[in-house]
């Protein structure tokens, strides 16, 4: 019933049924949701990571995916993610590192998708490397590679999550850090304005989200996407820190 919404490019993309066939044959592990993380091939300290989002196991398909990609951010570790967009499975291939992406889908058209709706279906490691690289994994091809900046900033803006990542949640208060390099970044009105501001002062959530423009899901977005561009200064004692950056405001 949702074909009609899928871009054209999306045709040959593997429908989650036939995918779900395929992990069942490749791993007996799987729960009842058709979800499977391979959590022996996955490193350690990520899969640690991944459960900080108190939902208990990551291989019950329950995480977001600007939760994975933080995790993946955050160790430096290339991941192949699945990912669900209505009947069809779209791979996705993380180089942190690198500061690259890979999908068989055109960033632009990646882009114009749903971003809220979008599950995580099942984790592993890369199977691809990248250009000029002397990685032994295949390379994929070159147009189907593209920058990581924007897709973690529309994934902040646009995604499901509405929390601020664990690592800059509780008494904290922001800035832009001096020299960060925001450039590949579409920024744009109150967005712009608000990150302009956040460049010359120190403040909190609380006060964010009292911007022209902005209310408590925009801030912490906004935060998220700061964050995961490594733009972010968090300051736990600064005069400005709050809990959150709410509660304590209207105490």
């Amino acid at each position: 019933m949702f074909e009609s919404t899928l871009p054209v490019d999306t045709a040959d993309l593997m429908r989650v049924s036939a995918f779900r066939r395929y992990l069942e044959g490749a791993t007996p592990d799987l729960d009842a949701a058709g979800s499977n993380t391979r959590l022996s091939s996955l490193n350690p300290s990520l899969m640690q990571d991944l459960r900080r989002f108190g939902r208990g196991d990551p291989v019950d398909g329950s995480l977001e995916l600007l939760e994975v990609m933080a995790a993946a951010v955050r160790h430096g570790r290339r991941l192949r993610l699945h990912l669900q967009h209505d009947a069809r499975v779209l791979p996705l291939t993380v180089f942190p590192r690198e500061g690259q992406v890979h999908s068989p889908l055109p960033m632009v058209q990646l882009l114009e998708l749903r971003l809220a709706e979008l599950r995580v279906l099942h984790i592993e490691p890369a199977q691809l490397g990248v250009a000029g690289s002397d990685d032994p994994p295949p390379v994929g091809e070159p147009h189907q590679y593209a920058a990581l900046a924007p897709l973690l900033w529309e994934l902040a803006l646009r995604g499901s999550r509405e929390d601020l990542l664990p690592e800059i949640a509780g008494v904290a208060a922001y800035r832009v850090a001096p020299g960060a390099d925001l450039s590949a970044l579409a920024l744009s009105g109150t967005l712009a304005a608000a990150v302009a501001r956040l460049q010359r002062e120190t403040t909190n959530l609380a006060d964010i989200a009292g911007w022209p423009g902005f209310d408590r899901s925009r801030a912490t977005r906004m935060l998220n996407g700061l964050y995961l561009q490594a733009a972010l200064m968090i300051s736990r004692s600064h005069p400005a820190a709050t809990n959150d950056g709410w509660t304590a405001s209207r105490l």
